[in-house]
């Protein structure tokens, strides 16, 4: 797998001319290992997140599906590239009606592999010109291009979701909010030079740690580890698996692992991720048995969980995942980064450790067409169905003549 890059450079050289405009181009992307110098040229001037690192963009573009068509989208300014992304193309078939055809913002359009998820998604940017080039690609996407129902832009930041809204509306082209959730972080700048983050925590919350790490310190010392070697990393991966199988079987759901692309995906990620010091799996420990496993991955000062492995047990005073959680922004702080971030999908008790948070948006813009209309329609209608499904039975009253 190819290296990822280093830090971003602070201080990039100037661009030549202002005055020139972003000009955007799409084409065929034949040969993937031929993008990663431009990326990682790019990636050094850009404030992106990891989604948008060569790290998981080249793993992603090297375990693409069959039948992803994946196109280079590129903005110039002058003969300097300031902007990348990555569109797929495929047909999608909607409520096994309506064909749809659609441009995926760094996603394949296989529903098993995109599964994946992409966060904090956007088009990679030059810093010095980022509004810019965010207006000019998500205005080309737009208005030129080719022949499409849908452009589906998944987990976008706050700044691509901005530009994409406002070209699609210039555009005269229909949005629709395809997903709406949320990310929470924890911002550990208050607390440099010594500061305690457990005393941050609500009432409850810290007594619920404190009897927690009681009960599993009668067991033995409770320790927390970051694996030092991508061998270390890939055996704790191995181990999250099944607590995590666990933890969502028992809730009459399917856990990340039973997506098939899920294991060799992020076994090349961590293995290239973790010598470069951008993926982190963490091992917590009460004596000498696991208690929880994090995945984490670590992007300029941020800590992103990407995934967790529990061992849950019939006490539920015991509490593996707010310990090890606890334990792993402990270590964060330690580290001198800067935040800890849940990301997506705010549970459990990640709301109650968190101290910030933005929304994130999963959007759909398109001609505003009979087929679309006819989605939106049948959309409303699952959703109505589900509400129906989820309402508890109303009680049944007693009528004359009904025995008592």
């Amino acid at each position: 797998m190819p290296c990822p890059l280093p830090a971003a450079d602070p201080d990039p050289p100037p661009i030549a001319d202002h005055t020139q405009p972003v000009t955007v181009t799409l084409r065929p992307l034949d040969r993937p290992a031929a993008v990663e110098p431009m990326w990682r040229d790019l990636e050094g001037r850009a404030d992106g997140s990891f989604f948008l690192s060569w790290l998981w963009v080249g793993t992603w573009l090297h375990h693409l599906p069959p039948g992803s068509a994946p196109h280079l989208l590129v903005a110039r300014r002058g003969e300097q590239v300031v902007g990348l992304a990555v569109l797929c193309r495929r047909t999608l078939w909607r409520f096994a009606l309506l064909r749809t055809r659609c441009w995926l913002l760094h996603e394949s359009g296989d529903p098993v592999f995109d599964r994946l998820f992409v966060e904090y998604n956007g088009i990679l940017a030059d810093r010095r010109c980022a509004d810019a080039v965010l207006a000019a690609c998500f205005g080309w996407l737009s208005r030129h291009l080719p022949g499409f129902d849908d452009m589906l832009l998944a987990g976008l930041d706050a700044a691509a979701e901005a530009a994409a809204r406002r070209a699609a509306g210039d555009a005269g082209l229909a949005v629709r909010l395809h997903h709406a959730d949320a990310a929470q972080w924890v911002d550990l700048a208050g607390l440099r030079g010594g500061g305690d983050y457990r005393a941050t925590l609500g009432k409850n919350t810290r007594a619920a740690l404190k009897r927690a790490l009681r009960l599993y310190g009668e067991r033995g010392p409770v320790t927390f580890r970051a694996a030092a070697t991508a061998a270390e990393a890939l055996a704790d991966f191995a181990a999250l698996e099944p607590l995590h199988q666990a933890s969502w079987v028992a809730r009459g759901q399917a856990g990340a692992f039973a997506n098939p692309a899920f294991r060799p995906f992020h076994r090349d990620l961590i293995a290239a991720g973790v010598p470069a010091g951008l993926v982190r799996l963490c091992r917590v420990e009460a004596g000498d048995r696991a208690i929880g496993f994090l995945y984490n991955f670590v992007w300029r000062g941020r800590v992103m969980n990407y995934q967790g492995g529990f061992a849950y047990e019939a006490d539920n005073r015991l509490k593996p995942g707010l310990v090890s959680h606890v334990l792993a922004i402990e270590d964060t702080l330690a580290r001198g980064e800067g935040v800890y971030d849940f990301m997506s999908t705010p549970a459990g008790h990640k709301p109650l450790l968190a101290n910030g948070g933005q929304p994130m948006n999963w959007l759909a813009a398109g001609p505003d067409r009979l087929g679309r209309r006819v989605e939106e329609r049948l959309c409303q209608l699952r959703a109505r169905l589900k509400a129906l499904l989820r309402r508890p039975p109303r009680p049944r009253l007693a009528l004359s003549g009904d025995a008592s």
